[in-house]
């Protein structure tokens, strides 16, 4: 079946709130895929596919991505056999809107990824460990380094940490402090696995006081709920507004350098707002 084109606006993936996962062992039928309001898509090679069925989900994921079909995929972990051979099914692609790294654990293993990717690809860091997460800040300064995100369930069995915000505030913390420092946009939080809308709420509640800002989901009918919870609200549009009709867009009646901070978070509300009224 041909692709069918995005039923809304894209969202720059810079920008995108929600990351719907979906199994490339399911490609045969990508074009009957509902991906609903999700900003961005990430067909799964890694742990959405039986290593028994990834070379046949390559194959048919690559006939996708060069039939008119785009996404992002999950590769395996770097160094891996099945990395090599993920690798390998994508060359050439165009399609391809980029890859997420499962497992990162260095950002060697980002700059080994982006060398055999086609030229320019992005590479977003699925930190899931201990390691990677102390080695956050390494990570997200590696060049090609496009975005981090939480692979919250293997943390939590690499550390035995509770599904719990303050046992997972520590690795959160540790992504959204080197996402900034690296400059790179903010991180992308784990999944929520239970379809449960005040939960998924719960949950949303905490990615955005802790700073991330993007989830993973594993169902389309979360990403509407992820959209609203992560863009900016009324009263933040409003702010914005105000403060910028004070100071100036260009900050030409800027008092003093307590203005300067409070001008460009409301540029950055206002810039959000303007992306995201568009999806």
């Amino acid at each position: 079946m041909a692709p069918m084109p995005p039923d809304h606006p894209v969202v720059p993936a810079t920008d995108a709130r929600s990351w719907l996962l979906v199994s490339a062992a399911h490609s045969r039928h990508l074009g009957d895929t509902c991906t609903g309001a999700a900003d961005a898509v990430i067909y799964d090679l890694e742990d959405g596919v039986v290593p028994s069925a990834r070379p046949a989900a390559r194959e048919a994921l690559y006939l996708w991505l060069t039939r008119g079909g785009t996404g992002w995929v999950r590769i395996n972990p770097a160094g891996s056999e099945d990395w090599n051979h993920d690798l390998d099914a994508l060359d050439g692609a165009p399609g391809l809107l980029g890859v997420m790294l499962a497992k990162c654990e260095s950002a060697e293993q980002v700059t080994e990824t982006f060398i055999r990717l086609p030229a320019g690809t992005p590479v977003l860091a699925l930190v899931e460990s201990a390691l990677g997460i102390e080695r956050a800040y390494d990570i997200a300064s590696a060049e090609p380094t496009f975005r981090l995100a939480f692979g919250s369930g293997d943390f939590r069995r690499d550390t035995g940490a509770a599904d719990l915000a303050p046992a997972l505030s520590y690795a959160r913390g540790r992504l959204v402090v080197a996402s900034r420092a690296a400059g790179l946009p903010g991180p992308i939080d784990g999944p929520t696995l239970t379809t449960a809308e005040d939960a998924l709420t719960d949950a949303l509640a905490v990615t955005r006081t802790m700073g991330l800002s993007g989830k993973l989901c594993m169902h389309p009918e979360q990403a509407p709920v992820i959209n609203r919870a992560l863009s900016p609200t009324p009263t933040d549009i409003d702010w914005a507004r105000d403060v910028i009709d004070q100071l100036g867009a260009d900050g030409t009646r800027v008092r003093d350098g307590s203005d300067i901070p409070r001008l460009a978070r409301a540029r950055a509300i206002h810039r959000l707002a303007s992306v995201f009224a568009r999806s």
